[in-house]
């Protein structure tokens, strides 16, 4: 059975007070810090001094806790003459009561409560400010003592029982003393469930993050798809790839054996339509190219003719050529050079009835 262990924080003339609460019932109590048993699994509830802790009730947006807390920290600024900044400001909730109490503490007095607590070995699972231990009154006023100092409690209000403070928030109207028994009742049912935990916001209890090695164990399968997909799609990709390569090739080979002479092999298709291509138009730039080349060449030049072709498979074409004179073979030659070739002439023309007869020899430059 777990059980909770009630600290009464000491006020400057109280020491510390304590309960130890087992089930539902208050099963040990006692003043001074009490030892903490390390084989026992045990919650610790702090309680605050009433009068150091002021108490409000109001109406606060119930979206959220930071809505709440913002709405609460505004009207404890209102209400507060110190300097917000300076204050904690902590919301709760009562049951199905529509007005949440409000808790106002000094930041110093806060971090110094904590302080004290770690110095003893203990980290408090909630503190809950005195006041609200006792249970809310339908009317009237409840009072008991706690801790040592004397506590009222309202529908609406709690504070430290000081007479002229008492007197003055009940008007006159004597509070009702809750007996030993229903105060225990109180006690344990108020920290079974508090209605306001001062420990929110910077002063919330840190909790360690457990590893959920049930999430990591999914999380690391998932991974170990997402890459397994993706190193088949990859794989899917490169049969593709390989498979539409293969089919170019055939493609290509197909081709090949169109342009190519019949029954010759096909190993490079390339290279065997480049030699078939060089074989077919001939060396140097090819029969067709020289032999356009001359004939531009006369057909530029008036009174020149072609009497004879022949083209060695060097790419050597020998034309012989009748001119009117001279200055005719000169103007060939300049133009066949202008194309690209060099055209020399094979010996002396001769001349036949007017008119000069020779070879020139066409080759690429």
């Amino acid at each position: 059975m777990t059980e909770t262990l009630v600290l009464f924080l000491p006020a400057p003339d109280l020491p510390w007070r304590w309960l130890r609460i087992a089930g539902d019932t208050v099963a040990a109590r006692g003043e001074g810090f009490p030892l903490l048993a390390a084989d026992t699994p045990v919650s610790h509830v702090a309680i605050a001094p009433a009068d150091a802790v002021t108490l409000h009730w109001a109406e606060l947006p119930d979206r959220s806790l930071a809505q709440s807390v913002t709405a609460a920290r505004m009207l404890a600024a209102d209400a507060s003459a110190g300097p917000i900044g300076d204050l904690h400001v902590a919301v709760g909730r009562e049951g199905e009561v529509v007005e949440r109490p409000i808790g106002v503490v000094a930041a110093l007095q806060m971090r110094a409560w904590l302080d004290l607590l770690a110095e003893n070995g203990v980290d408090p699972d909630a503190v809950l400010p005195a006041p609200l231990l006792l249970p809310r009154p339908e009317t009237g006023y409840l009072r008991a003592d706690l801790g040592g100092e004397g506590v009222v409690r309202g529908v609406t209000s709690g504070f430290a029982d000081e007479a002229r403070l008492t007197e003055l928030v009940t008007g006159g109207v004597a509070p009702v003393v809750l007996s030993r028994d229903a105060l225990e009742t109180a006690i344990v049912a108020a920290v079974a469930a508090p209605s306001l935990d001062l420990r929110q916001g910077a002063f919330a209890r840190k909790t360690r993050r457990a590893v959920d090695w049930a999430l990591v164990r999914r999380l690391g399968w998932l991974s170990a798809a997402i890459l397994g997909v993706t190193l088949l799609i990859t794989i899917v990709q490169l049969i593709k790839y390989s498979t539409a390569a293969d089919d170019l090739e055939r493609r290509t080979e197909l081709l090949a054996r169109t342009g190519l002479a019949r029954g010759e092999a096909v190993s490079d298709a390339d290279r065997q339509l480049t030699a078939r291509l060089d074989r077919l138009r001939g060396g140097g730039q090819g029969f067709s190219r020289t032999t356009a080349a001359v004939f531009a060449a006369i057909r530029a030049t008036p009174g020149s003719e072609a009497h004879t072709l022949a083209f060695d498979p060097n790419g050597t074409m020998r034309v012989g050529v009748g001119v009117q004179n001279e200055g005719q073979i000169l103007d060939l030659q300049r133009r066949l050079g202008a194309s690209g070739f060099d055209a020399t002439p094979q010996g002396q023309f001769q001349s036949v009835n007017g008119r000069l007869s020779g070879d020139l020899t066409v080759k690429p430059r």
